[in-house]
């Protein structure tokens, strides 16, 4: 069950229900911006996920570890929009980009 923010006169209500939300690669963004966005958010939080034989390991390419590991970084950051920004190289996305075994957190 989902309730919505109201206001009625001074007194504001809300729940518990929040979106949940996730930090991925912008599509334009060139190779050498996902590479540092990689190095970045693995030095902040634990990226093991991507290791060979890992379950995020495949595919193996850039934008698919830059998403894996920007969104490990904004969700341990408490997914603040400023947490998913990247120099502007990245979205906050409402449909979950986790597949096969890969589940983003």
């Amino acid at each position: 069950m989902a309730f919505s923010l109201y206001a009625v006169g001074n007194l504001v209500a809300s729940n518990n229900y929040e979106q949940k939300t996730w930090c991925v690669a912008k599509p334009s963004s060139d190779q050498a911006t996902l590479l540092a966005n990689i190095n970045y958010a693995c030095s902040q939080v634990d990226c093991r996920i991507l290791h060979k034989g890992c379950p995020c390991f495949s595919p193996d390419n850039l934008i698919s570890h830059a998403s894996i590991a920007m969104n490990l970084y904004y969700q341990c950051r408490g997914r603040n929009r400023w947490n998913c920004d990247f120099k502007n190289s990245a979205l906050i996305v409402i449909t979950d980009p986790s597949f096969a075994d890969c589940i983003y957190a």
